[in-house]
């Protein structure tokens, strides 16, 4: 919990060093401010005590008021401009202060001394004129009182700075903690998810973090890596579905092809055998060739590398080509599409590539559509993006499955539910091919009423 090397524990530590120095720091100015006043506070007790005296002897330069004092704690002696002792109070008839350095002449002086016998004394000289003589009454105090005081502040300090840092190193490994478990929890999330995405290969490895703090900047760190999970739970869940579909997909045309071979390999056949085999060789190898077009489309889309000829065009005359090469199999279902095409439609896009998406929702279209029924395709603006809408009166699609029809491969129940069709790759190349337009795909479909499939472009002309 505790590691030396914890982001929790440098964090605590530099959150107590900068506190500790700023709380010593404190109470370095705050005892030196207590200093400062203790001792200005005494040195005016001590001249409120000496002016009294010094006015009297100012008043009668015959006067001995020094000797007769003997005030408990106050020491009193009389000095004249070289220092000589004229009086002494009585109780410093048997050791006088040791007064040395030289002695004011105007303003009143103060000094510390140290005395063996009255021990650490505050000394104040306070110069006056006598009889025309000027003479320095000095007057010492013993310190006792306040150094006592100063030494329990000194003493409160020492017991309060290690306190207040034991009590801050709680609060902030409190806090750090707490600050950082979010992250924490996206550790372990992170951890278990990567042993999920090796032990579940058939289920989510995903689950949500919990979010503490929504507002502050680990919240939404733990936000954003809920979304980037996500993300990554469906993209890995969708590429092993693809993998398993694609393998799947791949597998019957390739089985067919190796039965094939084997087949006219086996022993000599007429020429007509080898040409009804050749025929359903060619039959998968361009089912095989579709697959495989269809998977590189889709991986240059994934990539952002699908590129795209871009030249202006009219949009109504490439959808009546689509309808115009979808017009024999529509007959062969005795299906009629009905066209309803504003006239010179402006774009600039693809031909190529918008001709494969039409084609791919007429196909759909037909394939999907009982005989004796319409398809309507329709081209329209509205508020500023082309509209092109195919709609059926096929089998129509489940709603649980109308989330997943643009996931590659993916299966659905059609019609009554007991037939397993596969979406294959239409679907999710179209919607690539719309996307990489700059536009987007839209389904709307009822079972057993139709579909209707629409894209929508952005509306741009030459």
């Amino acid at each position: 919990m505790f590691h030396p090397s914890s982001l929790r524990t440098r964090m605590m530590l530099l959150f107590c060093l900068v506190v500790g120095v700023l709380l010593a720091g404190s109470d370095l100015i705050f005892y030196a401010i207590l200093v400062r006043e203790v001792h200005s506070q005494l040195d005016r007790q001590i001249l409120e005590t000496a002016n009294p005296v010094v006015a009297d002897l100012a008043s009668d330069p015959t006067e001995q008021d020094v000797n007769q004092l003997d005030l408990p704690g106050n020491y009193f002696e009389l000095l004249d401009a070289s220092g000589r002792v004229l009086q002494q109070s009585r109780n410093l008839r048997s050791h006088p202060l040791a007064i040395a350095g030289p002695l004011p002449r105007r303003q009143p002086r103060f000094r510390t001394l140290q005395d063996s016998r009255y021990g650490r004394l505050r000394l104040a000289l306070a110069p006056f004129e006598r009889g025309g003589e000027l003479q320095i009454l000095a007057l010492a105090v013993p310190t006792r009182a306040a150094d006592q005081s100063l030494a329990r502040f000194r003493s409160v300090i020492f017991w309060v700075l290690p306190l207040s840092l034991l009590v801050m190193a709680v609060i902030s490994s409190a806090y750090v903690g707490r600050s950082l478990k979010p992250i924490t929890e996206l550790t372990e999330h992170a951890a278990q998810m990567t042993e999920r995405i090796a032990q579940s290969p058939a289920e989510s490895f995903w689950k949500p973090l919990a979010v503490h703090a929504p507002g502050d900047e680990l919240g939404r760190l733990a936000e954003t890596f809920n979304q980037l999970f996500s993300q990554v739970d469906a993209a890995i869940r969708q590429l092993r579905q693809f993998v398993t579909d694609s393998s799947h997909e791949l597998r019957t045309p390739l089985s067919v092809l190796q039965g094939e071979a084997e087949l006219m390999l086996s022993r000599p056949r007429q020429p007509e055998e080898y040409q009804e085999a050749l025929r359903t060789i060619d039959e998968e190898l361009k089912k095989l060739h579709r697959i495989l077009e269809g998977l590189f489309t889709l991986s240059m889309a994934d990539a952002g590398q699908l590129r795209l000829d871009l030249k202006p065009l009219y949009l109504n005359e490439v959808l009546e080509e689509a309808c115009a090469v979808m017009r024999s199999r529509a007959e062969a279902k005795q299906i009629a599409i009905e066209r309803q095409l504003d006239k010179d439609m402006n774009y600039r896009g693809d031909e190529a590539f918008l001709r494969q998406l039409f084609l791919i929702f007429l196909d759909n279209a037909v394939k999907y559509s009982p005989p004796q029924t319409r398809v309507r395709v329709s081209l329209e603006k509205n508020n500023g993006s082309i509209r092109v809408t195919f709609r059926d009166q096929g089998i129509g699609i489940s709603p649980e499955h109308l989330p997943h029809i643009f996931e590659r491969f993916y299966r659905a129940a059609r019609g009554n539910g007991n037939e397993a069709q596969s979406g294959g790759l239409g679907l999710a190349i179209a919607q690539a091919i719309a996307r990489a337009h700059g536009g987007s795909v839209e389904c709307a479909s009822e079972p057993g009423q139709g579909s209707s499939f629409t894209v929508i472009l952005p509306g741009c002309a030459y």
